[in-house]
């Protein structure tokens, strides 16, 4: 499938390409900030590895430009690759709810400038199924984490955290909806850092440039 062209972002904004597998919730939360004139970025591109994607619906809605580039049974660097191939010209790469462990490959085409969101407090409980392992794991708070992406399983240097309380009658389904709220307001401030200029690296440490006003830190509900 050929992707159709990115959109073109609107002056002075970051374009960004945001890749996906599921139903995009949190693509949803970017694709609102981006509709704001004073935010600095802009969705030029969503990508999805799963034919059928919710989050592509989501996306062409918003008319941006979409690609399916599918990974079951394709060898992991040409998958990537074709990926590379299909984003064009973004600056930042989002991590939405995609279910792949990216390599060497694709990373180093965007050094320290993919982003992702964990719905867990990193780096406890890193891997699938936050808010479960969460709750088998007796934590009194639970939440979520936006960090800048390795090629290890959630590993990378963190930008961000919120935190909700585990309530003695929360479910798996119950908590991981309080910190689905957490990560719609954490991912669109990291991009906004992002696009802004304001991370710096040293080491494995990140540093943000915060406003007045700013936390990396929140808490929900």
């Amino acid at each position: 499938m050929s992707p159709a062209p990115p959109a073109t972002p609107g002056a002075g904004k970051v374009p960004v390409g945001v890749l996906v597998s599921g139903r995009g919730s949190n693509l949803q939360a970017l694709l609102d900030a981006a509709a704001d004139p004073t935010f600095p970025a802009a969705i030029t591109m969503v990508l999805a590895n799963v034919p059928g994607a919710y989050a592509l619906e989501r996306a062409a809605a918003a008319g941006i430009a979409t690609a399916v580039v599918p990974s079951k049974g394709v060898p992991r660097e040409d998958f990537e690759r074709a990926l590379l191939h299909a984003l064009g010209p973004v600056e930042w790469v989002c991590l939405a709810g995609f279910m792949r462990v990216l390599t060497p490959t694709f990373l180093g085409a965007f050094p320290g400038r993919v982003l992702n969101i964990h719905p867990a407090l990193l780096p406890a409980f890193p891997g699938t199924h936050g808010a479960r392992q969460a709750l088998e794991g007796g934590v009194v708070q639970a939440g979520a984490t936006v960090h800048l992406v390795d090629a290890g399983v959630d590993t990378g240097p963190i930008l961000a955290q919120g935190t909700v309380a585990v309530h003695d009658d929360d479910t798996e389904a119950t908590l991981a909806a309080r910190i689905l709220t957490l990560e719609h307001r954490l991912y669109p401030m990291a991009l906004r850092w992002a696009a802004e200029g304001r991370i710096t690296l040293e080491g494995r440490r990140a540093r943000v440039a915060l406003a007045p006003g700013e936390s990396r830190w929140i808490v929900g509900e």
